[in-house]
């Protein structure tokens, strides 16, 4: 994969569109497509590196520091008792950190993913564009 077909490097050009919270000269966070919850944010570098352990280290504590800033943000906004970060890279090869307000302890277990059995995958749903930006603008302003 060339950064020129890379999804993610394609929207840290601004080539494609994205509703980016947070966007700086290393990294970029923008809202995900088919969120778990309303504000689950990906921080991605802007440099392509395909796996989180390729990062370097100061790279990955710029990514990890984003994400505490919107995790406390999520916090205030959706009064959730808990935030989590986790790297998956399993549709995009391209290293980058998910932020989900958990408003339940199964949020971001497989649980609530494979309810077609371990071979299956129920992505959530698209919320609309107005909601999206509604939902960025809130956490900017929040961070």
């Amino acid at each position: 994969m060339t950064q020129d077909s890379c999804l993610f490097c394609r929207i840290a050009a601004g080539d494609l569109p994205a509703h980016v919270i947070h966007r700086d000269d290393r990294i970029v966070a923008f809202l995900d497509l088919h969120p778990i919850r309303e504000g689950h944010a990906l921080v991605i570098p802007r440099d392509h590196h395909v796996w989180f352990e390729d990062l370097p280290p100061g790279l990955a504590t710029r990514i990890t520091s984003c994400a505490q800033s919107i995790a406390r943000a999520m916090k205030r906004l959706y009064d959730v008792p808990r935030v989590s970060m986790f790297y998956t890279g399993i549709h995009v090869a391209h290293a980058h950190a998910h932020v989900v307000p958990m408003h339940h302890v199964h949020d971001v277990t497989s649980l609530a993913y494979l309810a077609e059995g371990p071979d299956g995958f129920s992505a959530p749903p698209q919320l609309p564009a107005d909601r999206m930006q509604d939902i960025a603008r809130q956490l900017r302003d929040a961070i």
